[in-house]
């Protein structure tokens, strides 16, 4: 996956790293993502709420998607951005796939995440990381993207220490 980024999308991933943060303040794990127009317009921003709503489908690029379908077209759909902290876990990929949104920009893989946990002893969540081109073979994914995914590896040791990691992937 490409590493190559514009400044437009270093900032909504800082945006992501920064929501990802207040996940973990609240309680739950640390994940967020922001959706973006073509234009480059935020229209959306979720971040963790798996112990906040007690729903372990509470993932911020899950809602996202829902909120696409409800507020855009096929084709805006289709020419957004969604960034996140974490590459999206299957159920979320299918999800993006399903609604027609654009490319992705992950702050951390789904490969990083796992490793992460595996080097902490920790366990292996329900579902199985994977790259989200397993899942949409055509996606465009860029991630992980250097420094928020040390960035990201931080938050999530923070995480651990505290024993709120639960997920393997965003």
């Amino acid at each position: 996956m490409s590493s190559e980024i514009s400044s437009a999308d270093e900032y909504h991933l800082r945006r992501c790293v920064e929501l990802a943060k207040q996940a973990l303040e609240n309680g739950d794990d640390p994940f967020g993502s922001v959706l973006v127009d073509a234009n480059g317009a935020v229209l959306a921003e979720e971040m963790n709420r798996e112990q906040s709503d007690r729903d372990p489908t509470a993932h911020p690029e899950l809602a996202l998607v829902r909120w696409a379908i409800a507020h855009l077209t096929p084709e805006q759909r289709a020419t957004s951005t969604v960034y996140t902290s974490g590459e999206h876990c299957p159920m979320c990929a299918a999800a993006h796939g399903w609604a027609g949104l654009g490319r992705v920009v992950a702050a951390a893989s789904a490969a990083q995440l796992a490793e992460w946990r595996a080097s902490w002893e920790l366990p292996a969540g329900p579902v199985a990381p994977m790259p989200i081109t397993d899942v949409l073979p055509d996606a465009v994914v860029i991630a992980p993207v250097a420094p928020f995914d040390a960035e990201m590896r931080e938050v999530h040791r923070q995480a651990a220490l505290r024993g709120t990691r639960r997920r393997a992937c965003g």
